[in-house]
């Protein structure tokens, strides 16, 4: 008998995954921290708006699925922080103010700002049949570049926009601000490439250890290269900016008013970036790919532990960064004024 559990137990691990997670995570900070490229510095050289576990701070090492208290995400088993940049609406007289945060119409109702976060494992609407490896404790990674040329289009294919009718829109995605103000606001897109090299859990670069053979969003990808042989999930965000109260402000000679907290005014995708590190409790996002649940259905214990929106909300990480964040600023947080 215990051969045999070994042998199903064996078989379980090797059985082709048909899960797909769809999630929102309400907003757990806004501030200028980044443990990943800047780990230590207080505050770091640009805003950041943050989801997921409240153990968020300027350095952050080891299993972060056992540090912090609670989570902003859906699944109260994620621990995981996920952040991007932040939007601002710059004002023809010089001044900023930061754009607020939607929820995605997919998800319930009342979650404060955040993202909505996808862990796939083929594409949008269809489960594969490969193996996925999990992401390991201590594991993290960056899509994108501020600092980063046109060339980044290239590299970063799920670096993208879309400009919204309403917050069902998904088409088409651009890779520049809309050079008009949106009926129903701005989404950015990021997508992580999914083949690890199976063996760092990080990069100098946060990005080397990983390759990307998506074609482009939510597409099924190419076979994993030998140097990254090992399929991960394929990670995204959806951020939903609410640009609709800034459009009797827009400017009439058809320049771009929108831009990222690292002073990005041309608004190119390559430009954007994300973050992400890995928090999942024990192996509860292993078992989630070795089901068969897709979205909403691997809520509730199946296989996933979920929470409230409540819940979610009421969940904030500490604030080290003291600044004024909010209202009609000078500058961006952290630069100097008129840049």
């Amino acid at each position: 008998m215990k051969g045999l559990a070994h042998a199903l137990a064996l078989v379980a691990l090797l059985a082709p995954s048909k899960a797909a997670l769809r999630f929102g995570c309400s907003t757990v900070t806004i501030q200028r921290l980044d443990p990943v490229v800047e780990p230590g510095n207080t505050p770091s050289a640009h805003l950041h708006q943050v989801v997921g576990g409240n153990a968020f701070g300027p350095v952050m090492n080891g299993d972060i699925g056992e540090q912090g208290s609670c989570t902003t995400c859906t699944f109260s088993e994620d621990f995981s922080n996920y952040w991007t940049a932040v939007l601002f609406f710059k004002h023809q007289n010089g001044s900023y103010k930061r754009v607020p945060i939607m929820e995605n119409a997919a998800l319930p109702a009342g979650i404060n700002g955040g993202m909505t976060i996808y862990y796939t494992q083929q594409d949008f609407n269809t489960n594969g049949k490969q193996h996925i490896t999990a992401f390991k404790p201590g594991f993290r990674m960056t899509v994108g570049s501020p600092m980063q040329g046109a060339d980044g289009l290239t590299k970063h294919k799920g670096l993208r926009f879309t400009c919204l009718e309403n917050k069902n829109t998904r088409f088409p995605e651009i890779s520049d601000f809309p050079k008009q103000a949106c009926k129903g606001g701005l989404m950015t897109e990021h997508h992580f490439p999914a083949c690890w090299d199976g063996k760092n859990l990080d990069s100098p670069d946060h990005q080397s250890h990983m390759y990307d053979t998506q074609p482009t969003g939510f597409a099924a990808g190419a076979a994993c290269p030998s140097t990254h042989p090992v399929r991960m999930p394929q990670l995204a965000y959806e951020t939903l900016w609410d640009t609709t109260q800034f459009t009797s402000m827009w400017p009439k000679d058809g320049s771009n008013p929108l831009v990222f907290s690292f002073g990005d005014t041309e608004g190119h995708a390559y430009g954007t970036h994300a973050d992400y590190m890995f928090g999942w409790k024990g192996d509860s996002l292993q078992r989630a790919m070795n089901s068969s649940c897709m979205f909403t259905a691997c809520e509730n214990g199946k296989p996933l532990k979920s929470q409230s929106v409540a819940e979610m909300n009421k969940c904030s990480a500490k604030n080290v960064v003291n600044e004024n964040i909010d209202g009609w600023l000078d500058a961006l947080p952290g630069r100097p004024k008129g840049t």
